[in-house]
């Protein structure tokens, strides 16, 4: 047994002998009031099969008019297409119209889950042993609810924030192909969002094994999502007479060479200072290889053994995986058809099609098409981290948690933060919570995140959002 599923294993134990009462000892009523806010949204069901954006932004809409804000700074949107998938923009005017807005972003939209494959409902909120449990109880409804929450504990302090405050919550962020709300706000509605810069996921505070914080991150850039199609089509013919230029066979070989291909290695300035501010965080051999590997990435045994964790690999160049085959048309005929699809998380600077053409000569069979599936978005630009958001960022991370490091990453998944930084908007991940080494099982099963955590990381976004509101 592995030392995460040990610790869950004793939070379990703690949560039935302690019971749901002893749970919500020391919750304060602020926490309380978020805590309602984010089991109502946990709880609406916004995944894109069978659920409803609009439904759940309409939700948060009426919380924030409850707390005062007049319908003119709420603004409700969808497409006659979509009229599930809509979402919201919330408005906090500043004091000073010549102050650029800040933009807090969240996405509402939720992974599919099955309830037949969770241990609980996925789309009910429950506290156990120290967890909050639920899909998009992380990922990222603890985000959503926490902006709005902010919203509403400024309006009560009759806060004038000499920025104003812009925050927009919007669907199709977990599904390729469907309509994003974040695309359709830059594109159509440019003005309801348009300011300095955006907060967003993407980047957070590491647990190691034993709970202990690591390191806050903060994510400066992040890899472009791109999906490729290989694919062999020949002739085919009866089972019974096999030949050597079977599609299947084909396509198998040329994934294999894929598998073994490795894209060239790359820095820039976030993964500099990333990788050279965790060496001494890890240290040893490893934090040793950091070290090479930012003094020199072509140091092949340095790179082998930092690329050795997936996401660090992540963080150091271009990946592509095979995720889905489709080949055959009948069990006793040679197939006609083999497809692969190919995942690739694309580093920035890097084009869609230059990863094309290295797929294509990595394949190195020209029965083998690879082509170009649909574009998610525009290639990811990796925003400048200037004191003016780094600085606030440290300030309250040395209040809320003390000695511990603040570090600038490259996030290898894909965030909404590509539709907006490529249109002008610079976009920083920080959820100022803390996650353990699984990474609260985001798009797994069990999807959960530390209750403490949650409601340390609540306090953190609103002291910044406090401070970016106040800057000068």
């Amino acid at each position: 047994m592995n030392q995460n599923v040990s610790l869950a294993a004793a939070f379990l134990t703690i949560a039935l002998t302690t019971g749901t009462a002893a749970q919500a000892e020391g919750v304060r009523p602020d926490q309380a009031a978020f805590r309602e806010i984010y089991q109502e949204l946990v709880e609406t069901n916004t995944s894109l099969s069978a659920g409803n954006c609009t439904e759940a932004a309409q939700k948060m809409a009426a919380r924030l008019r409850a707390a005062g804000y007049p319908d003119s700074d709420l603004h409700m949107f969808s497409t006659p297409d979509h009229p599930k998938e809509g979402g919201l923009v919330a408005v906090l005017p500043g004091t000073d119209p010549k102050a650029p807005a800040i933009l807090l972003l969240a996405h509402i939209d939720v992974v599919e889950a099955r309830r037949e494959d969770w241990e609980r409902d996925p789309f009910k909120l429950v506290e156990e042993g120290g967890y909050f449990y639920a899909r998009g109880s992380l990922d990222d409804k603890s985000m959503a609810a926490t902006w709005v929450d902010t919203l509403i504990r400024l309006r009560a302090e009759r806060t004038k924030p000499r920025h104003t405050v812009k925050m927009a919550l919007t669907c199709g962020e977990e599904t390729s192909g469907a309509f994003n709300g974040a695309e359709y706000l830059v594109k159509e509605k440019r003005d309801l969002i348009d300011a300095a810069f955006a907060l967003n996921e993407g980047a957070w505070g590491m647990l190691d094994g034993s709970g202990k914080r690591v390191m806050m991150g903060v994510q400066a850039g992040e890899k472009t999502s791109q999906n490729f199609r290989l694919e062999v089509q020949n002739p085919g013919g009866h089972s019974s007479r096999p030949v050597k230029d079977n599609a299947i066979y084909r396509l198998a070989g040329a994934l294999t060479r894929i598998e073994h291909y490795a894209f060239p290695i790359k820095l820039n300035d976030t993964t500099r200072v990333y990788f050279s501010r965790m060496a001494g965080i890890v240290g040893g051999e490893l934090g040793a290889a950091m070290t090479k590997v930012v003094a020199d990435p072509n140091d092949a045994a340095a790179v082998a053994k930092v690329t050795e964790d997936p996401t660090w690999n992540g963080m150091l160049h271009t990946t592509c995986v095979a995720t889905t085959l489709d080949a055959g048309h009948a069990t006793n005929a040679l197939p006609q058809r083999a497809r692969a699809n190919v995942n690739c998380r694309i580093y920035p600077g890097e084009s869609v099609e230059s990863v094309r053409q290295a797929l294509e000569k990595a394949a190195a069979d020209s029965a083998v098409k690879v082509s170009t599936l649909e574009t998610r978005g525009p290639p990811s630009v990796v925003p400048p981290l200037t004191r003016e958001i780094m600085g606030p960022i440290e300030k309250v991370s040395a209040r809320i948690y003390p000695g511990v490091p603040v570090i600038p990453l490259l996030q290898p998944g894909a965030t909404d933060g590509q539709f907006l930084s490529t249109a002008g908007i610079p976009t920083y991940g920080v959820n100022g919570l803390f996650m353990d080494p699984d990474l609260g099982f985001i798009h797994g099963l069990n999807e959960r995140v530390r209750v403490q955590s949650l409601y340390d990381g609540r306090d953190f976004l609103y002291e910044l959002v406090k401070i970016y509101a106040a800057q000068r």
